[in-house]
């Protein structure tokens, strides 16, 4: 559970204090931490101590401790020396070894039950039971973020992430799969949707740099435990829709998806028959480059005739000629404001139509 190297730091910084050399070795004789070069020397003693009744004994001129998580033992602990001293330094250490074990256990079962919280994989009276036993509060405001970074092998993204918010008892940092990373955050009555914004952007300056493409997305305010599974849907679902209708972005808020979330929930039959009722078989985007730069801008300027032709250094005239020209080719004149609407929202339908087809090569 934990890692070599966490064991390593520990009694690297023990012998840095104490000036004692210490090694660890698991139940089956494999040397997992050592601050001395020779320790494979001890193995053997380790495999016979492991089956001696005494907690801990002299070998070899060192001193041996047993190491248990919950009566089981789980390491041979040696600390170099005879003297009191030296055994007293060894008693510490195990003593810190056990804490270690008691800790990581007990991030391992919250790391459990967040995984199977979010992933709706437990009764009601189940969240609440295990959540009191792990002591989490179940009644305070929680927001669900998701980071998708494509993660590194190593985990180092992951860690990176509770460097942050990992150590705080009350947030929680999780991955239910390889692409993406889970903050489970708790916020005071006073955070509001722009802190949220704030906090994304607090972890997107972690991966800047890295060369890959980062993005977050977070779902709405939660007030109990029960309802975390809901934000972290909703994060997934600003993820995806993002990526359909805000490529430039790299955080999405599922408060801000606007019609793009209702798109995204169309089945694909009913958009084909949408586009072809709409368009008579064509395709909105079948348009010249010109004719869609023309439309994307009249939109942006909420269909504003003179400043959209400002903008496109054109004449009035001319972008009414370029409206008059979509009219009589779509039916829809995009001056009026309810064509300008089934419009755009076609737009959007083939958008998702496309993205929706790519996913499936």
């Amino acid at each position: 559970m934990i890692s070599n190297q966490i064991l390593q730091n520990t009694i690297d910084g023990l012998k840095g204090i104490t000036r004692i050399d210490l090694c660890i070795i698991d139940t089956e004789g494999k040397v997992l931490a050592a601050t001395f070069p020779d320790s494979e020397r001890y193995v053997q003693a380790a495999e016979d101590f492991v089956d001696s009744p005494a907690d801990s004994q002299v070998v070899q001129g060192c001193q041996f401790f047993k190491v248990f998580d919950e009566h089981q033992l789980e390491y041979i602990l040696l600390a170099n020396g005879d003297s009191d001293d030296v055994y007293m330094v060894g008693k510490i250490a195990s003593f810190q070894i056990q804490n270690l074990l008691v800790a990581y256990k007990e991030r391992f079962d919250k790391d459990n039950f967040i995984k199977n919280l979010l992933l709706d994989n437990l009764l009601l009276v189940d969240i609440y039971n295990r959540a009191k036993k792990l002591h989490i509060d179940t009644e305070v405001r929680r927001v669900v973020y998701i980071i998708e970074t494509n993660r590194d092998k190593e985990g180092n993204d992951l860690e990176k992430v509770r460097s942050i918010y990992g150590g705080k008892s009350k947030d929680f940092v999780t991955a239910v799969d390889e692409k993406n990373i889970i903050v489970v955050k708790e916020l005071t009555e006073n955070e509001s949707y722009t802190d949220l914004n704030k906090t994304a952007e607090v972890i997107l300056d972690l991966f800047r740099g890295s060369g890959r493409e980062v993005h977050i997305a977070y779902g709405t305010i939660v007030g109990e435990i029960k309802e975390v599974s809901r934000s972290y849907k909703e994060a997934r679902m600003a993820l995806d829709v993002g990526k359909i209708f805000f490529e430039e972005k790299k955080i999405v808020a599922y408060s801000t998806l606007g019609i793009g979330r209702l798109i995204y929930q169309l089945p694909i039959p009913l958009c084909k028959m949408f586009i072809k009722e709409i368009f008579d078989g064509k395709s909105p985007d079948d348009f010249d480059e010109e004719t869609l730069t023309t439309i994307n801008k009249f939109f942006e300027n909420n269909l504003n005739v003179s400043e959209t032709s400002r903008q496109l250094y054109i004449h009035r005239n001319t972008l009414v000629y370029r409206l008059d020209k979509l009219q009589k080719s779509t039916g829809l004149d995009l001056r009026v404001f309810e064509d300008a609407i089934t419009f755009k929202i076609a737009l959007m339908v083939v958008k998702y139509m496309k993205y929706m087809e790519s996913l499936d090569y």
